[in-house]
């Protein structure tokens, strides 16, 4: 037998402590051996208000845990009976363990990508550079370049719509 990755559904909110509970229980009925490691999928998400980078952690998927283990009557108990545990997925009685290209992904998701940016700006919204060389001037924005990171806001220069690619922390929302 072979460790796989396994995915158990939990009610949602509780994946940190049904993680910690499974740790726990795994130690004092001597499973180490056939239980590896615990995973709550989680990515960096980048928020950008008022001009200000914020980080948080986001779930994945929120209601599953990742359980890598050898899947024995033994191991199958010690997960299935941990508090917050509702069941593997998987049809019927018999739990799938994770296809390798999956639980890869899943792996690179978690810490090899960038972190996905969450905007709160809008085509269309006013705004005001509030830092570089445009510092100060308003525009509209024209369009949300989210590959780059960056707006692509239309400034009244010299009587003209010019348009200027800003990042997203040099601008603010005019309310």
């Amino acid at each position: 037998m072979s460790k796989r990755w396994f995915v158990i559904h939990t009610y949602s909110g509780y994946e940190n402590k049904v993680k910690a509970n499974l740790e726990k229980r795994i130690e004092s009925m001597n499973m180490e051996d056939k239980i590896f490691r615990i995973l709550v999928p989680m990515e960096d998400e980048v928020e950008i208000k008022d001009g200000k980078k914020k980080v948080t952690k986001r779930k994945i998927f929120p209601g599953y845990v990742l359980v890598e283990m050898i899947m024995t009557d033994d191991s199958w108990y010690v997960v299935r009976n941990t508090p917050g545990v509702t069941g593997f997925v998987g049809s019927g009685a018999k739990p799938i363990p994770l296809d390798e290209a999956e639980a890869r992904q899943i792996m690179g998701t978690m810490g090899v990508d960038e972190p996905r940016t969450k905007v709160d700006f809008d085509a269309g919204e006013q705004v005001r550079v509030i830092s570089g060389p445009f510092e100060n001037f308003s525009g509209v924005i024209e369009e949300l370049l989210l590959d780059k990171s960056k707006l692509r806001v239309l400034i009244s220069m010299f009587g003209r719509e010019t348009p200027v690619e800003l990042d997203y922390n040099q601008v603010e929302k005019i309310n």
